[in-house]
Order: structure tokens, then C-alpha cells, then sequence
């Protein structure tokens, strides 16, 4: 791969790469693959950790025979072992014009691009699968994932042009997903997550029915939650609604209320589909918020070997 790949999208940071690069992105359940990868896989197959015993049946190959095992139970067992596959990152990214919300300067659709940009980029680098899916009314595209540095461009050109413009498509956009990656994926979105919390629901079950590894970044700013106004103000939909004038006086308790409610309710079901949620806001840096994802998920991978090596 080209090491001026990043240079031509201004999204990428190299500092943020050098930054991240010895992490590594790794997967919570196992993965399918066609190539020798990092990422465990549900096959049982010959790689060299070992996974667990099963009862000999006939047409076993006795090279994996115990000889220990039979010798203290009479029995015969086969040694199974945890084959390492590539990973397919499928990256899921809102284009609804509530992304062009900006605090000092910097928009949810900056930040978008920033940490999508970024996770390809450090998912090619280390030999797996990269694709992308736009999840808009007004701009839509599918790249299907694929492991080589000219797909890696494909990817983080159409990253650079992409514009945040009318609703949302994502729920539409989740179940596609969820029955068109034919193979288990981890599934990263972005999104400000402006949708009905019993619809998310319903896609991230989907997703999690289908076996594939799912990971939320929240683009939800704190002054979005606040609702820090102080005079009449002129609110525009920026998805293509009717603007309103109201005096936050008079509305606001009622909508931090109802926030408070959205968020309870997303944290269930985040919880209860066993997403890898992040709740991002504006003034965070991508290289923090990339870190505490890659360092969970190498904490969860460690935890689940350590865990694997106690029941030998």
C-alpha cells in the first residue's frame, strides 16, 4: 500500500495514524474468512491455538488424537483448534443533512468523515476487508468490503465527496446490510441517530440475528442535550422541515425531558443487542475517541483469551 494514500484526503491525519497504528482493529465474535488473518474464526480447523476436545467419530483424523486424554479416561478425543481468518469491516455512514451541525467550526459530517476515513485506513493496513455503505436519501452508495490498497481509494474517495443532505436512510440502510454481507462483518455506523429508538432496535437485532459485530459511533453533541438557550430563537430543520420560532423558556424543560427519555431508551438497546456504543461529541479528538474503540476491543479479545486458556 502506498504511503501517501491519506496524503490526498484531508480527513486523514497522519499523526492520528502514527498514533494508532500499533493497536490494531479487532473483532468481539469470531470471523469468516478466505485468508490467514488476526481474527478468530468459528471453524474449527489446524491453526495453532488450541480451542477444545470433542469425542472421536470414525473418519477423524487420528493426527489429532490425544493420546493423554485416552490414556487417563479410556476414551478418544480429537483436539480442536481456532483457526485465524481475515476481518471484513462494513462501514455504515449517515449523509442526512442533520450532519452538517457544527460547533466552532468543526461538523458532525468532519468528524464523519475523520473517524470512517480513518478506520479504513488502519483496516487495510493491516490486511483485512474494507467497505462502505452511505446511508442517505440523497446520496446512497454501496462498496462492497475488499482487502487491497485501489479499493482502499475507492473507498476514501467517495468518502471525500459524500454530502450530508435530506432524512436519513439508515434504518433502511441497517437491514440491507444486515441480509446483503453474506459473510460475518463487523459493522461500524456513524450517525447522529435521529431516529425513533424502537426502529433502531429493530435494525441492530437484525444485525445481531445475521452474527455480525456491531459498533456505534454516536455523534451527539453535549450542547445538543443542553438545550443552552437563553432568548427566542429561530430553530430550521435541517433535514428539510418547516423551521420553528419558540422562546426555549418555555420548551425547554420539556425537551431536555425528552431527551433524557431517547437517551435512557437507546442505552437499551444498545445494551440489549450487544452494540459497541460511543457517544462522540464535537470537541473530541478522533485520535482519542479511535483509541479508547481499538484499546476496548483489544482488552475484549485479550480478556476472551485468558478466558479460553483457563478452561484448558
Amino acid at each position: 500500500m502506498s504511503d501517501n494514500t491519506h496524503s490526498q484526503h484531508a480527513f486523514i491525519d497522519p499523526k492520528v495514524l502514527a498514533r494508532l497504528a500499533g493497536l490494531g482493529l479487532h473483532a468481539r465474535v469470531p470471523m469468516l474468512g478466505n485468508v490467514s488473518g488476526r481474527h478468530r474464526s468459528p471453524i474449527r480447523g489446524s491453526s495453532l491455538e488450541f480451542a477444545e476436545y470433542r469425542k472421536y467419530v470414525p473418519g477423524d483424523d487420528i493426527r489429532r488424537m490425544d493420546w493423554r486424554a485416552w490414556g487417563r479416561s479410556d476414551r478418544y478425543y480429537i483436539k480442536e483448534f481456532e483457526a485465524d481468518t481475515n476481518l471484513r469491516l462494513c462501514l455504515i455512514v449517515d449523509t442526512s443533512g442533520s450532519l452538517n451541525f457544527t460547533v466552532d467550526g468543526v461538523s458532525k459530517l468532519d468528524i464523519l468523515k475523520s473517524l470512517a476515513g480513518t478506520l479504513a485506513y488502519l483496516t487495510s493496513h493491516q490486511g483485512d476487508a474494507v467497505g462502505l455503505y452511505c446511508a442517505g436519501t440523497d446520496f446512497h452508495t454501496e462498496i462492497r468490503p475488499k482487502r487491497n490498497a485501489t479499493h482502499l481509494r475507492v473507498v476514501l474517495d467517495k468518502l471525500t465527496e459524500m454530502k450530508a443532505e435530506g432524512e436519513t436512510g439508515l434504518a433502511d440502510s441497517l437491514h440491507k446490510a444486515a441480509e446483503s454481507i453474506g459473510q460475518r462483518a463487523l459493522v461500524v455506523v456513524v450517525s447522529d441517530l435521529y431516529i425513533e429508538p424502537d426502529t433502531l432496535n429493530s435494525c441492530f437485532q437484525h444485525l445481531r440475528f445475521r452474527k455480525h459485530d456491531v459498533a456505534v459511533f454516536h455523534l451527539l453533541d453535549q450542547s445538543e442535550v443542553d438545550f443552552d438557550f437563553d432568548r427566542p430563537t429561530r430553530f430550521l430543520d435541517m433535514e428539510g422541515g418547516a423551521p420553528i420560532m419558540t422562546d426555549p423558556n418555555l420548551v425547554g424543560r420539556q425537551y431536555r425531558k425528552a431527551i433524557a427519555g431517547y437517551l435512557a431508551d437507546l442505552k437499551t438497546v444498545m445494551r440489549d443487542a450487544a452494540v459497541d456504543y460511543h457517544r462522540v461529541n464535537l470537541p473530541d479528538s478522533v485520535d482519542d475517541i479511535l483509541a479508547r474503540f481499538l484499546v476496548g476491543r483489544k482488552s475484549q479479545k485479550e480478556g476472551s483469551h485468558a478466558t479460553r486458556t483457563q478452561h484448558r
